[in-house]
């Protein structure tokens, strides 16, 4: 009797099962072969780095030395690490779009989409590409903090957590690059918008200076804008800060799985 009962349910698992496994491992196959440019082409992570880096050595210095920005007992130059590191997956990100108008002028992605492979399995496997990027550079980025004299934990935990914020960032702005590059149909217009709503971001988050110093207006441009999470979650995990954890990575997964599904929708207009 008992037999006879578990029979329909391991095939009731099983063809759930199956769907969610071709599924993943699509979305893998994909990503591998993303990760293969940047295996190809390992200069880009050291000429992206150099910016970050300059926000570190520079701007992080010289505000630490005038004590221009109240960041309570951390010092501003911690302070800062967590915002750059984001700010560096962010320009990663922003831009991705551009490779896929690349493949659509290639007639890599019109092949692509004609193939059994979802569209949500084909931009979830690129933001994921674009966050092994951001992780691969905040490796160089933490490499400079702690040349300058950063406070980083030593918890490998939160070093995970880290990775999974940077991940989700990286794939939010990733996917609306995505669903940009599948309206406007044009790299020079991605790169004008990208270009155009990358500093806002940046200046309009927490990643330079503390909510309570922004005036009432931008405080509320602050509050839905995922990379104040990413940034909030980032300082929270490498250098002991409270956060809000919880609220911050439900927002950056809410935000991931709503640009995921806006750039899967977005796609086809590409090859058309």
């Amino acid at each position: 009797m008992s037999a006879a009962l578990a029979a329909p349910q391991a095939g009731w698992a099983e063809s759930w099962w199956a769907p969610v496994r071709v599924f993943l491992s699509r979305i893998a196959t994909m990503c591998l072969v993303e990760l293969q440019k940047l295996r190809h082409d390992r200069t880009e992570l050291v000429t992206r780095a150099v910016q970050p880096a300059l926000w570190l050595l520079v701007f992080g210095n010289v505000f630490t030395a005038i004590h221009a920005i109240p960041t309570g007992n951390v010092p501003y130059l911690d302070f800062l690490a967590p915002g750059i590191l984001a700010q560096s997956a962010l320009f990663i990100a922003i831009f991705y779009g551009i490779q896929i108008i690349w493949e659509r002028d290639a007639g890599v992605l019109s092949k692509l989409l004609v193939t059994p492979t979802p569209r949500v399995a084909m931009v979830a496997a690129k933001a994921f590409a674009a966050g092994i990027r951001a992780v691969a550079q905040a490796v160089v980025v933490l490499a400079l903090a702690l040349v300058l004299g950063v406070s980083l934990t030593a918890n490998p935990l939160k070093w995970l957590g880290v990775v999974a914020a940077l991940m989700l960032g990286s794939a939010i702005f990733c996917c609306l690059s995505i669903a940009i590059a599948g309206l406007v149909l044009s790299r020079d217009r991605l790169m004008g918008i990208g270009q155009a709503i990358t500093m806002p971001l940046f200046f309009a988050s927490n990643a330079l200076y503390p909510v309570a110093l922004m005036p009432t207006w931008l405080q509320w441009v602050n509050h839905v804008n995922p990379l104040s999470y990413e940034v909030e979650a980032l300082r929270g995990l490498m250098i002991g800060e409270p956060a809000r954890l919880g609220l911050c990575f439900a927002v950056l997964l809410g935000a991931a799985a709503l640009m995921i599904s806006l750039a899967s929708a977005v796609l086809p207009r590409l090859t058309r």
